[in-house]
């Protein structure tokens, strides 16, 4: 991160925020390596709150030099013009993800927009915020494909594909993930878009300990499948994925569909499609879905994968 690079920040933050957008949007991606030197570090546009986050520790003097061009843009006419008001810096690399306010009052948490739906998300206290940007095709694809649909949403973290499918049509979706603080979070979220918690399901479960609970709501029309590439003592990719996959026939409807998604660098498409040929060889492949322009990748198979899956005619 030497001042080269940082000149690349400033510049690419300055035409971001002349032209800010009106909903919640990644404005620098580091993470896709397309700007060496800034590969630990990403920016987000949280309607007025610009949230920096560090992924690395950097040399003393390398942090200093950021916090003062950071500090820089907060004095442009381009800022100004944003409407932004506040500048966070979170130190993702430390075990308690401690955030510095640059610039404005410490905020715990916020609702936030995105494709005109409303979502809860926690600043300074947490690594995640609550809702991952780079999904919002996903989202997206959820909420134009839920129409009429039983959807079970796997790892469910705090809803925001449950909020989605509602929004989108669907007759009840059932949530399942471990943390009980998240599902309640995701109670909030619906509640903000003023859902009918009536046709919500949240289950505060282990999946793995729970398969005839959540096959006993079934079958379901869209399965969603979006586990964290690991999380110790609950999840490895490497090989609980593949025990997900070989129970999707036993959830689904005969003409279901799967959105199976995958964030780990490490692993191409290619690992979900074979896992899904021997795992649950009755389903098709069918697409994958683009992930969003502000999120670009030197190598497309490092970003998400988010695939869709149909049972065969």
């Amino acid at each position: 991160m030497n001042s080269d690079a940082l000149s690349i920040l400033h510049d690419h933050l300055l035409k971001a925020l002349a032209a800010a957008p009106e909903e919640t949007r990644r404005l620098f991606h580091g993470r896709g390596r397309c700007w060496p030197g800034l590969e630990q570090l990403t920016v987000d546009w949280l309607q007025g709150v610009v949230l920096v986050s560090l992924f690395k520790e950097p040399e003393a003097a390398q942090l200093e030099a950021l916090k003062q061009r950071l500090l820089q843009l907060t004095q442009s006419p381009e800022w100004a013009a944003s409407g932004a008001h506040t500048l966070a810096l979170q130190h993702r690399y430390l075990l308690q993800s401690t955030t510095e306010w640059l610039l404005g009052e410490a905020i715990e948490d916020m609702t936030i927009t995105e494709g005109g739906l409303h979502y809860r998300v926690d600043l300074g206290r947490k690594q995640n915020t609550g809702l991952f940007l780079d999904m919002r095709y996903g989202r997206d694809w959820v909420r134009a494909n839920a129409q009429g649909q039983r959807v079970l949403n796997l790892f469910a973290y705090t809803c925001g594909f449950s909020v989605a499918a509602i929004e989108g049509g669907a007759t009840h979706v059932v949530n399942l993930d471990m943390s009980s603080p998240a599902l309640s979070r995701g109670r909030d979220n619906h509640r903000l878009n003023g859902h009918d918690l009536g046709k919500v399901t949240f289950l505060g479960h282990d999946l793995f300990k729970s398969w005839g609970k959540v096959i006993g709501k079934g079958p379901y029309d869209l399965v969603i499948i979006d586990p964290p590439s690991f999380q110790k003592g609950s999840f490895l990719l490497t090989k609980d994925y593949q025990r997900v996959l070989r129970r999707l026939p036993e959830l689904l409807s005969p003409q279901g569909t799967v959105l199976a998604c995958m964030n780990d660098p490490a692993f191409g498409a290619d690992f979900l499609i074979e896992g899904v040929m021997r795992e649950a060889p009755s389903l098709r492949f069918e697409q994958r879905l683009e992930n969003p322009p502000e999120f670009p990748d030197a190598d497309v198979e490092c970003g998400l994968k988010a695939l869709v899956f149909k049972m065969g005619d």
